[in-house]
């Protein structure tokens, strides 16, 4: 759609007539819609890509807001400039009204005049009066606004060239003063200052030159840093923040993924990444060997030694005085001796037991320790000295309410619920009682409640009775148990056996033609009973009498008896 939005609000008519009109464009039975300039517009154009915005609306369809305007991007366009200094004329000889009263200008007033202001202006004078100013209207493009360097000199740039020559000069004059200046008489001396100005221009562009750094005579430093380092001129302390590209990274080293572990954000590697290399010999032993070797301890010894001092309110900075804190650590150490001892020898000397204290030490005497360490016949270490297992944030085997085990150290199968091993119970945070809740859980179970025992002997009919009471008991069992039928400890009816074994037997005679009479008939007992279908005896009597297929040797008959 090619419209404009300077077109106000439409009515139904109007707004429906413009939809037929751009199907009809679209679908080419209408003429296409011109712009301003008598160029067709694509009817297939989206309405927000052909619409003007409010700012660019001409009140005609029209595409000109998002053509590129076109800018002049000629070279005397770029180079127009202010011509400065430049004035209009020979100056004028008498003074003439509404011109500067300071010099005489018509182009600004007595406020905006650049001259110095003089005693008597040239309104009162008519002296000395100066040229008119060339006033210039330099109209710039887009490119020629926004060019950083438009109008600049090339020629100043000359300036700096003599400055840097004036320079030199300065250091060639000290220089050719110092040979002059040379008492003795001995030629090497003097090629050693001729070397060393030399070698002034030739210094190594990273990482500077000796012989420039012992020059403190030089008038005019290079102050600027070079590139992989921090220096400072006046100080002359150059430190490497590079890595020299020869050297091999440390992950490179070893490329065994459960090898030391390499922490890209710090760029450490604490463990060795060979460890069947001694730390002697290896091109790199981990950050933790150069950190605990040498005088690095005696360093970070003194550090912590520096920050509990300052803590305490003493005035000691390691960096700012480290003569001072290296003495007050000496002290601190002699004084904690001389305590240690005295405590010592009074404690010694009050309880006595000092002839206990010149015996060997266990290890000597006993030659042997609790320490278990196992070495393989390269000498590596196989066992022993590992690393300490991350404990769990969690709090572990803390018994509350009397218990002496954990929540989860029991689980009921009968339930399928978890609890307390030490009582049976299965509410959490409950209180411990012991043998006794132990009991009374098994009393209130569902099988205790619903079988009753006998405890004293009673007539056949009774008897009867129970027996099937039992067998109930243990068909609510199984339906109420997480157990599946034929697992776990089976106890089987061998009289029950036989029978289900009989009629496994006639059902395979008849062929399962009485299945669905079967089936009717177990369905209604099992609503009857509340137990399973299938009872024990029959799943047995099912597994002797199937038939093995997966046996190779079911189907053998022996042909040679």
């Amino acid at each position: 759609m090619a419209s404009s939005s300077a077109v106000g609000k439409l009515s139904r008519e109007e707004f429906r007539r413009q939809k037929d009109l751009d199907a009809a464009r679209k679908a080419g039975t209408a003429p296409a819609a011109l712009d301003e300039e008598g160029r067709p517009i694509n009817p297939h154009i989206p309405q927000y890509i052909s619409q003007a915005p409010w700012y660019l609306d001409t009140g005609a369809p029209s595409l000109n807001h998002q053509r590129r305007p076109d800018y002049e991007t000629t070279s005397a366009k770029l180079d127009n400039w202010y011509d400065r200094g430049a004035k209009a004329g020979p100056a004028a000889k008498k003074y003439r009204k509404g011109a500067c009263e300071n010099c005489g200008s018509m182009t600004h007033k007595k406020q905006d005049c650049l001259e110095r202001p003089r005693k008597k202006g040239a309104k009162f004078t008519n002296k000395n009066i100066e040229a008119d100013d060339v006033v210039q209207e330099v109209a710039t493009g887009y490119d020629a606004k926004r060019d950083r360097w438009n109008g600049y000199d090339a020629a100043e740039h000359k300036r700096v060239y003599e400055e840097y020559a004036a320079v030199d000069a300065a250091r060639q004059k000290l220089r050719e003063e110092e040979i002059d200046n040379q008492t003795t008489t001995d030629l090497a001396a003097v090629r050693k200052v001729a070397k060393a100005g030399k070698s002034e221009t030739q210094a190594d562009a990273d990482f500077g030159s000796s012989e420039d750094e012992d020059a403190d005579e030089d008038k005019y430093a290079d102050a600027a840093d070079a590139v992989g380092q921090k220096l400072d001129a006046k100080t002359r302390i150059t430190v490497r923040n590079l890595r020299i590209r020869e050297d091999t990274a440390k992950y490179l080293i070893n490329l065994d993924p459960e090898s030391a572990y390499y922490d890209p954000k710090t760029r450490s590697m604490r463990d060795a990444p060979l460890k069947n290399v001694a730390p002697e010999d290896a091109k790199f032993a981990g950050d933790n060997f150069f950190r605990y070797s040498g005088e690095a301890p005696e360093v970070q010894d003194l550090q912590l030694f520096a920050w509990q001092a300052a803590a305490r309110g003493n005035d000691v900075h390691l960096n700012a005085n480290p003569t001072q804190g290296e003495l007050l650590h000496y002290e601190f150490k002699q004084k904690k001796e001389e305590l240690k001892d005295t405590t010592k020898s009074s404690i010694l000397a009050r309880y006595g037991g000092a002839e206990y204290l010149d015996s060997a030490p266990k290890e000597l005497r006993q030659g042997q320790t609790e320490n278990y360490v196992e070495y393989s016949r390269t000498g590596q270490v196989i066992k022993g000295r590992e690393k300490a297992k991350a404990r769990s944030k969690y709090p572990e085997d803390v018994y509350v309410n009397n218990h002496t085990a954990v929540w989860g150290s029991w689980y009921d199968t009968s339930t399928g619920s978890w609890g307390y091993a030490c009582c049976h119970s299965s509410l959490h945070l409950s209180y411990c009682a012991g043998a006794a809740g132990i009991e009374a859980a098994d009393a209130s179970s569902a099988q205790t409640l619903l079988a009753t025992p006998s405890e004293q002997p009673l007539p056949p009919q009774k008897a009867a009775e129970i027996e099937d009471r039992e067998l109930r008991s243990e068909k609510i069992d199984q339906n109420y148990s997480k157990k599946r039928i034929g697992e776990g400890d089976v106890k089987i009816d061998q009289d029950r056996l036989a029978q289900a074994v009989l009629e496994e037997k006639k059902r395979k005679a008849r062929g399962g033609k009485d299945d669905e009479n079967r089936s009717s008939k177990k369905l209604k007992s099992s609503l009857e009973s509340g137990s399973h279908e299938v009872t024990e005896e029959e799943l047995e009597a099912y597994r002797m009498s199937r038939r093995m297929t997966e046996d190779p040797m079911a189907n053998y008959v022996d042909t040679d008896l």
